[in-house]
């Protein structure tokens, strides 16, 4: 068995854990600082619309030696005064894309284009987007995924509770800004492949918040009537359990994901990869730390809120000291404290009444220097290999 391997069954059984919950305003900032860098770079490049939503023309020239910079060169000045995109196809064609242009004056930037590379206007072919027909896809693009985030809130709450329905949304906003933001600061297009990557991201990064989420909802299932841990250390174990199957999944997703875009689009030129490729990439990292780092500290964050966790943390806290005095009093009188049997139904209902019974537990029962003898101690000295109590 390989070290990650029981690594990850050491997590599974609690044997270890790392602190995500208690961090969590460690993790707040960090995401609040990537979050305001793509909001700055959104804000600053804009995203740069494809035809699909902005309208406008795709010329298509037949094989040609001519490069994508010599092209760009012979072409500028003759675009209608629009910047214009031009990609090398595998066949060796060049693809050029110009937006914003109306029907009439894609005719004339079709011929400007012919003659520009030495090609015969009639031999490029042209695809003319309307600006109306973008506008009408880009308000169906926004109608689907207002749609998309309202069912899942709607089935989270059900399934589950509102909380964690807030949270799984505020970690998918959290997703499409980042990934926007990167959109913006790269500076690559967005185009029907983009929404489709979205998409894709939004369910995945959704997979693995509900994996935690449904754990969580079955390790804290009548947390109030017990006084072990309190919801956020459940939370944080629920989380650990699935670390390690969180990122076998991420890593196995992003290895295609990462050959469609420096691969395919980067060394090989594909450059129509890259839309849905960089999507994807972005989104399913994005995806990965939100679900681990965002998600289930914001449940955590809003349930310890409530009267009963606020309850159930005193009881916790009032336990743990009662032991660590019982401890310090068996170590200064050279004993060694025996484990006592957890019967969390017998535990107080509050601190007060917590500090009250082991008072008499840890002091009055103890200065005889005589052991009370339980049925629950006497029982289990006799389940030991000796038979005797120790």
């Amino acid at each position: 068995m390989s070290k990650f391997s029981n690594l990850g069954h050491r997590l599974h059984r609690g044997e270890i854990a790392y602190d995500f919950v208690g961090k969590r305003k460690l993790w707040y900032g960090v995401s609040l600082l990537i979050t305001v860098a793509a909001i700055v770079g959104l804000a600053v490049n804009g995203l740069k619309l494809g035809i699909e939503f902005s309208g406008g023309a795709v010329f298509t020239t037949p094989k040609t030696s001519i490069s994508v910079s010599a092209a760009h060169d012979k072409i500028a000045g003759d675009t209608a005064g629009h910047d214009a995109t031009i990609q090398k196809l595998g066949n060796g064609s060049l693809r050029i894309q110009v937006s914003d242009i109306s029907t009439d004056v894609s005719k004339q930037v079709q011929k400007n284009i012919g003659k520009d590379l030495g090609i015969a206007s009639t031999k490029i072919d042209a695809e003319i987007v309307g600006p109306s027909w973008g506008k009408e896809i880009s308000q169906k693009a926004l109608e689907g995924l207002i749609i998309f985030l309202v069912l899942v809130v709607a089935y989270l709450a059900i399934a589950f509770e509102w909380r964690m329905a807030v949270a799984a949304l505020v970690a998918l906003l959290h997703d499409l800004t980042i990934t926007t933001g990167v959109y913006a600061i790269v500076g690559f297009e967005v185009t029907p492949g983009t929404v489709i990557g979205l998409l894709t991201i939004l369910g995945y990064s959704l997979y693995d918040t509900v994996v935690v989420f449904d754990g969580l909802k079955e390790a804290s299932k009548d947390i109030t009537k017990k006084n072990r841990f309190t919801y956020s250390e459940v939370a944080n174990r629920s989380l650990n359990a699935t670390l390690v199957r969180s990122i076998n999944t991420t890593v196995v997703a992003l290895l295609p994901v990462g050959a469609l875009l420096f691969i395919g689009g980067g060394i090989l030129g594909a450059g129509m990869l890259n839309d849905i490729a960089l999507a994807l990439f972005v989104g399913l990292t994005a995806g990965a730390y939100s679900s681990i780092f965002i998600a289930t500290p914001i449940v955590a964050d809003l349930k310890e809120r409530e009267p009963q966790m606020k309850a159930l943390r005193r009881r916790v806290l009032a336990k743990r000291a009662a032991d660590a005095k019982r401890a310090a009093e068996a170590e200064a009188r050279g004993e060694s404290p025996e484990d006592e049997a957890d019967d969390d139904s017998a535990e107080p209902e509050d601190a007060e009444a917590a500090a009250a019974v082991v008072g008499p537990r840890g002091q009055g029962a103890r200065t005889t220097g005589a052991r009370p003898q339980s049925g629950s101690r006497g029982s289990r000295g006799r389940n030991r290999p000796s038979g005797k109590r120790r």
